[in-house]
């Protein structure tokens, strides 16, 4: 690519986190240290640290759409995350505004709790979530507790893992990653099922550390950028692990209540991306 050329263009759609250590401004960290041109469309702004969150304003839905409209009408994107969605109305007008985009793969995290337990999405957004944007979605990104409330039933290891995440597809999601990092064990496992059918699991040793704030976000955020850049569905997951493993271990405190993950430079993430 040419100094003078747009490097691979990445889309969030989330809410903003005060406290810089998710939400927007951990997506947009995210794209830049993969080496693309971030760009946002903000649904909510929370008064947020490291202790919880104090308050969330919502934005009106037909400025979300607004938004939208303005950046793929003219930019254009060539992947979009779709975080914080925070009510119904706003689910409905991203989901309006993308069925007339089609062509950028769109990663759904699933983000309907904070780190602190604080309710980031209303109840009755989570069904126009599943029958909106879950058969636009690439890739469903919903941790194990997301994963419980979607489905209904315990998700505690490899096979409820694997059951959940064969429910989700039934629900409409074409591929889906359910993440293990709040369950039990010295080992994490995050489970990837892929529209073809074929499954991959993912481990390493847990790495023992409260300064996780962020990590659901990164990680969404990461594959988005994978695919922007063109990497496979299974690349860009797996690229997008090894980016949220690295900033966790090198995480730092930001205030009293959980920390955050470090964001690295993007020079050598690019590096590291193309050997992989």
């Amino acid at each position: 690519m040419k100094g003078n050329e747009c490097p691979p263009r990445a889309l969030t759609v989330a809410g903003s986190d005060s406290g810089g250590g998710a939400g927007i401004q951990a997506d947009l960290k995210t794209f830049q240290s993969f080496g693309c041109f971030g760009m946002s469309v903000l649904t909510a702004a929370t008064a947020q640290n490291s202790l919880g969150v104090q308050g969330v304003c919502k934005l009106p839905a037909d400025f979300v759409r607004l938004q939208l409209e303005a950046v793929l009408g003219d930019i254009g994107a060539d992947a979009i995350k779709c975080g914080m969605l925070a009510d119904r109305k706003i689910v409905e007008a991203v989901a309006e505004v993308l069925a007339s985009f089609k062509g950028p793969p769109l990663v759904l995290d699933t983000v309907l709790v904070a780190k602190s337990g604080d309710p980031l999405l209303e109840e009755p957004a989570v069904e126009a979530m599943v029958g909106r944007l879950f058969p636009r979605a690439a890739l469903i990104t919903p941790n194990a507790r997301e994963a419980e409330r979607l489905v209904g039933f315990p998700v505690t290891g490899i096979e409820s893992m694997a059951r959940a995440a064969e429910k989700l597809q039934g629900m409409g999601a074409g591929a889906v990653l359910v993440k293990g990092g709040h369950l039990e064990g010295d080992t994490l496992y995050d489970y990837l099922a892929l529209p073809s059918g074929e499954e991959k699991i993912f481990e390493q040793a847990r790495i023992r550390t409260s300064h996780t704030h962020g990590t659901g976000c990164t990680l969404s955020a990461a594959v988005a950028a994978g695919l922007a850049l063109g990497l496979s569905l299974e690349q860009a997951v797996a690229a997008a692990r090894n980016y949220v493993l690295r900033g966790i271990e090198n995480s730092h405190p930001t205030g009293a209540g959980y920390g955050t993950l470090r964001h690295g430079p993007f020079e050598e993430r690019l590096k590291r991306i193309r050997k992989e």
